[in-house]
């Protein structure tokens, strides 16, 4: 289950901003599937696109998730649906298949990439984006105990089987798994301070060590007094003295063959 402190995180995204790719490919009237939409934002984006003619599914497993979206969105042609990345249940139907940011979320990403294949009409693009969080860069360097909290971080995210560099690894996944045309376009976050965003976006890392840190405190990675350290150094070097963030992100796509 998603924190709730991330809901707003989610809720922020833009087709526009978030998936930049994703927006360049779509047009009206295409039947596309958002998998882990989250709250819908990007959702909502894509329906816009595709007009009321077209249709747009998105589907979390997240039930609180998927409630919120219904709340938020609702125009002619978008439903949310409560399914599984690992079983979806969908054979064939879109034309467009995505998943923004989720797939480094998962034991068994590749399982859960045949799945965005197999939803997939022939000819159909399945377009995934997501991060290495091995390549992030900040400037200047976090504080010390700041730096601990996201060594901290990879090293829960692995050991649960999740995989820190899943961008780089979604060029051979979607060959391997003989998708056609495949190509890798970069869409790193970059987050500079005097941007109009900059004092929102700078404070992920803070969101993330009050959000994901509790779970790491739980699973024995972090004590509630590093916890609560990381997050306040994270605070005040996003105040004073943060320069630039960058989070490394790909969006790999390919279209899926004749059948």
């Amino acid at each position: 289950m998603v924190p709730r402190g991330a809901h707003s995180v989610l809720s922020s995204r833009t087709l526009a901003a978030s998936h930049r790719r994703l927006g360049e490919v779509l047009r009206p009237d295409l039947a596309v599937l958002d998998v882990g939409c989250g709250t819908g934002a990007i959702s909502a984006g894509i329906a816009e696109v595709v007009g009321a003619e077209g249709r747009v599914v998105g589907v979390d497993a997240d039930e609180s998730l998927i409630a919120e979206a219904r709340r938020s969105h609702c125009r002619a042609g978008l439903t949310f649906e409560v399914r599984d990345a690992y079983d979806l249940g969908f054979t064939g139907e879109f034309d467009v298949v995505t998943s923004s940011r989720v797939l480094q979320w998962l034991a068994k990403p590749r399982d859960a990439l045949g799945e965005l294949i197999a939803a997939s009409r022939p000819n159909g693009l399945v377009l995934v984006l997501d991060y290495n969080h091995e390549k992030v860069k900040f400037k200047p360097a976090p504080p010390p105990a700041a730096a601990r909290f996201y060594d901290a971080f990879l090293a829960w995210r692995s050991d649960a089987g999740m995989s820190n560099v899943i961008a780089d690894c979604l060029e051979d996944w979607f060959r391997e798994a003989g998708l056609d045309s495949v190509a890798v376009t970069p869409q790193h976050e970059v987050t500079r301070r005097g941007v109009a965003d900059f004092d929102e976006r700078i404070l992920l890392w803070a969101m993330v060590a009050e959000s994901r840190g509790a779970q790491m405190v739980a699973d024995g990675y972090l004590t509630k007094a590093e916890r609560a350290l990381a997050e306040k150094q994270f605070r005040a070097w996003a105040k004073d003295s943060a320069a630039q963030q960058q989070h490394y992100l790909l969006c790999v796509e390919g279209i899926v063959p004749q059948r």
